[in-house]
């Protein structure tokens, strides 16, 4: 489902969060964010009003103006502090995981309960930038998911 409104954000697809952690990502944003060719993924903190959190990897983030966030935090750019640790810098918390081939990462319940999402939410997947994509659970664009229910996929 490209766009919900005229102008508005892409919109790659909705998912869940099953009762064991485990999140599929939208095949889409796999492809076009390339998130499963480092096996490792960076999570960061999302906006105020959409929640969720970022996803990008460190070949996207690395070469970007953003590049500082890895050089300024070593245990994030070497992997080397706990897999789903967030660490805060700069107004936001960031942490690394694992991510499967199939595009799939398990959020402990630690992590959510960081995040403020809970197993059986369903977060949607939209196009933030070239270097991250968001997963966001609430605000007026996940409102408005609920008219376009049927023509967003929904990943479980």
């Amino acid at each position: 489902m490209p766009q919900m409104n005229k102008g508005g954000k892409f919109i790659f697809g909705k998912s869940l969060i099953r009762d064991n952690g485990i999140l599929q990502f939208p095949t889409q944003a796999i492809k076009e964010y390339n998130i499963i060719d480092e096996g490792k993924i960076y999570l960061f903190t999302g906006s105020k009003s959409t929640g969720g959190f970022c996803v990008t990897r460190k070949g996207l983030l690395e070469p970007s103006k953003l590049s500082h966030i890895l050089t300024d935090t070593p245990r994030l750019k070497d992997y080397t502090s706990k897999p789903g640790e967030f660490i805060k810098y700069k107004g936001r918390s960031y942490a690394w995981v694992n991510i499967t081939k199939n595009g799939e990462i398990e959020l402990t319940d630690e992590m959510m309960s960081f995040l403020k999402l809970k197993p059986g939410m369903k977060l949607l997947s939209i196009r933030s930038s070239n270097i991250a994509f968001t997963m966001g659970a609430k605000g007026p664009l996940i409102k408005e998911s609920f008219k376009h229910e049927k023509e967003i996929p929904l990943f479980k």
